[in-house]
């Protein structure tokens, strides 16, 4: 039977590595506090070169999972592109990213479901392959959100948790003879995707915008709501009921137990929810691979990036069975079953 899977990934962040240390002055915030709150040690950020765009990143992710993949630019059939940060308000970074890749003609667009992005992506990808319409589909989930932040201390609650970066997967269609749970090929088993707008002020980023009287104006720049405003505290007991409920969904859905899984990749945005996520799994603390240390929540980036970090270090290999999820604003939840 046609199905999907993950054929290739890439990773990529910019260079400049920002310690908690370096936030101390400007946000008037103890480095250590960050850590006890998030286990954030540090992030990436592309504030040093004011030319690089969302694209640039990932187009460097993107030419990685293409020679992981060992396909060629030209034979991809689609390019997805989630990210809440893009190039520019129109058109979408899917077409930045085609330009540079140099493949037109295919279709190249955004997803806009944040933390989630990655994951609906991944859902489209495999629906778009499993319904024959494509071969091969570059999914990439890519910010830039150091240009979005509030460097001020007002923005310390926010600003300590992001980085920039991309991961980029090459999703392919294959031939499954067994998809049963004692299959051991490797395949997308399903994904699972939720929202509820009616949380959507949990976590917003209003300006620029349509619900301004204008996109934007000089009054409105430096303003709270030019930058994300989250309410962390409900955030985080939201996160918690429904990253866990997606992922016995996905188990359920297959026929697996947590016990099955053999890795965890899940979104990225406080080691707390990690280690909780865990507890309420079921499952050791180890089997969460965790980024979040090293690179801050990259939203959309934060699975496929997870993804490129696992394989680098061997922790990731064929034929393991991975379970990913996510949370994020708007709100929206996702997960996925998969095997490597």
């Amino acid at each position: 039977m046609l199905r999907s899977r993950i054929a290739g990934i890439g990773g990529y962040v910019p260079p400049h590595l920002v310690t908690n240390e370096e936030l101390e002055g400007p946000l008037e915030i103890q480095a250590r506090s960050i850590v006890r709150k998030t286990g954030i040690r540090q992030r990436y950020w592309a504030d040093r070169d004011p030319s690089l765009t969302t694209s640039d990143l990932a187009f460097e992710a993107s030419k990685i999972a293409l020679d992981s993949a060992g396909l060629e630019k030209d034979a991809l059939d689609m390019i997805v592109f989630a990210t809440l940060s893009p190039d520019a308000a129109a058109p979408g970074s899917g077409c930045f990213l085609q330009k540079k890749l140099d493949i037109p003609g295919i279709p190249a667009f955004d997803v806009r479901q944040q933390c989630s992005g990655f994951l609906y992506g991944l859902s489209l990808a495999d629906l778009y392959i499993r319904a024959g319409q494509c071969q091969n589909i570059l999914l990439v989930g890519a910010e830039l959100q150091s240009k979005l932040l509030d460097m001020s201390p007002r923005g310390r609650g926010v600003t300590t948790l992001f980085g920039d970066g991309a991961g980029a997967v090459v999703v392919r269609a294959t031939q499954v003879e067994d998809s049963s749970s004692a299959s051991r090929e490797s395949f997308i088993y399903s994904t699972h995707l939720h929202s509820d707008g009616g949380f959507l002020d949990r976590l917003l980023w209003q300006h620029p915008g349509a619900m301004n009287r204008q996109f934007i104006t000089p009054e409105l720049v430096g303003e709270p709501e030019s930058h994300p405003q989250m309410r962390g505290r409900e955030l985080y007991d939201l996160c918690l009921e429904r990253m866990p409920e997606a992922s016995f969904q996905a188990l359920e859905a297959n026929g697996y137990r947590p016990k099955d899984i053999d890795l965890f990749v899940v979104h990225q945005s406080n080691e707390r929810i990690n280690l909780a996520y865990a507890e309420r799994m079921g499952v050791p603390p180890e089997k969460i691979f965790s980024t979040v240390g090293k690179f801050g929540n990259t939203t959309a980036a934060t699975i496929p990036l997870g993804l490129a970090e696992a394989v680098d270090e061997g922790l990731l290999v064929e034929g393991m069975l991975v379970l990913s999820c996510s949370f994020g604003s708007g709100l929206t939840w996702a997960s996925a079953l998969y095997r490597w």
